[in-house]
C-alpha cells in the first residue's frame, strides 16, 4: 500500500500513526516532492472511483488563482483538471492510500484509513 502525504497536515500524520499502531506496510510518498504526472493521476482516479474535481482542495491560493470554482464539472473538463493537479499537486485531497487489492481511498477519517488497511493484507 502507498500514502500520498503532505507531513505538515495533521491527517496525514494521523493517518501514518495510525498505519504504524496497525502495523501495516506502506510507502511513504511525499507527493509535494515526488509529483504524480497526469497518468498517476488518472490511474489513482480510476482506483478511487471519483473525478478530478472530487479530489480538488478548492480553497487552497492556487485553486483561487486558477479560477478553479468556476470551470465546468463534466467530461469536457477532466483534462483541465488532471493538468491543474499535476501542475499544482498541492491542490489534491490529502491523504491517499491506494490499498493493495487495486482500490484506493481520501484517507482523511480514521475509518478511511481502516478501511485501505482492510483491503491491504498485514505486514
Amino acid at each position: 500500500m502507498e500514502i500520498w502525504i503532505n507531513p505538515a497536515c495533521s491527517k496525514c500524520r494521523s493517518a501514518v500513526g495510525l498505519l504504524d499502531a496497525e502495523g501495516a506496510e506502506y510507502t511513504v510518498r511525499r507527493y509535494l516532492e515526488d509529483v504524480p504526472d497526469e497518468d498517476e493521476i488518472r490511474a489513482v482516479l480510476g482506483r478511487l472511483g471519483l473525478e478530478p474535481w472530487d479530489i480538488t482542495r478548492t480553497q487552497e491560493t492556487e485553486a483561487k488563482e486558477l479560477g478553479l470554482k468556476g470551470w465546468p464539472r463534466d467530461e469536457s473538463a477532466r483534462d483541465r483538471w488532471v493538468a491543474a493537479l499535476a501542475a499544482h499537486p498541492r491542490l489534491i485531497q490529502r491523504p491517499l492510500i491506494t490499498a493493495d487489492d487495486g482500490s484506493a481511498v481520501v484517507a482523511r477519517t480514521e475509518e478511511a484509513v481502516r478501511e485501505a488497511l482492510a483491503r491491504s493484507p498485514r505486514g
